[in-house]
């Protein structure tokens, strides 16, 4: 229960620290609280796999909160039918570029196949991508940093690189920015994608939230395939 208690009260404190910056993406409590969490688990010298034991209630509830996004997306249904066409073909480009192209690039740099594997479903959400990892070969830590690293700078670099494509929000946008912002944060930055979906676009969070849930299938997918092939 105590590590228990130290988490949540780290992430209290990186929730008023992002309040108080002004919604920073630099200071998103993910990022934050994770060194919070860090940093007391160095100072008493706790090593991870007893951090996790102590915590596993936690990790139980993340459980009915990816259940939860359901209600967002019940709520967009004919939204949703209506756009299946373009998000399944957005599914699958983000979903190719990201396993395919992350594993090609480990090969260019001559890096251990084990490692190619761990970081190719960096842009799945935390559990489908750590048992997408393993399964594949690859080592769940270091997919876990992936998943994390990705999470922090899929918010940072997402709207400089829209801008970039020139696709805008509201009047000049129009419902379309919207909609294609909220689907690549969910794609590409997982939960905190979402998070960040709902902070700013609350009525467009079932596109993240489908966009995270079926990338993270897909991504399974994928990576399972090509194990095989290396």
């Amino acid at each position: 229960m105590l590590w228990s208690a130290i988490t949540l009260a780290a992430y209290l404190t990186a929730l008023w620290l992002y309040r108080r910056s002004g919604h920073h993406l630099l200071c998103l409590p993910v990022l934050t609280g994770t060194g919070l969490v860090l940093a007391a688990l160095a100072l008493a010298g706790t090593g991870y796999p007893v951090y996790a034991e102590a915590t596993r209630v936690l990790r139980w509830l993340a459980g009915p909160a990816v259940i939860a996004l359901a209600v967002p997306l019940y709520r967009q249904a004919t939204l949703l039918r209506r756009l299946a066409l373009p998000l399944l073909a957005a599914l699958a480009a983000g979903c190719l570029v990201s396993v395919l192209g992350t594993v090609a690039l480990c090969v260019l740099l001559g890096t251990p196949m084990s490692f190619a594997l761990s970081l190719a479903p960096k842009a799945a959400t935390m559990p489908m991508a750590l048992l997408a990892a393993e399964r594949a070969g690859g080592v769940p830590a270091v997919a876990a940093m992936a998943v994390v690293a990705t999470g922090v700078l899929g918010p940072l670099l997402e709207g400089p690189l829209l801008r970039w494509l020139r696709v805008e929000e509201g009047p000049e946008g129009g419902a379309d920015g919207e909609v294609v912002r909220s689907f690549t944060l969910g794609l590409v930055a997982h939960a905190i994608g979402v998070a960040r979906v709902l902070q700013t676009h609350p009525g467009s969070v079932a596109l993240a939230a489908l966009a995270m849930g079926l990338n993270g299938v897909a991504t399974a997918m994928v990576l399972a395939v090509l194990s095989r092939w290396l």
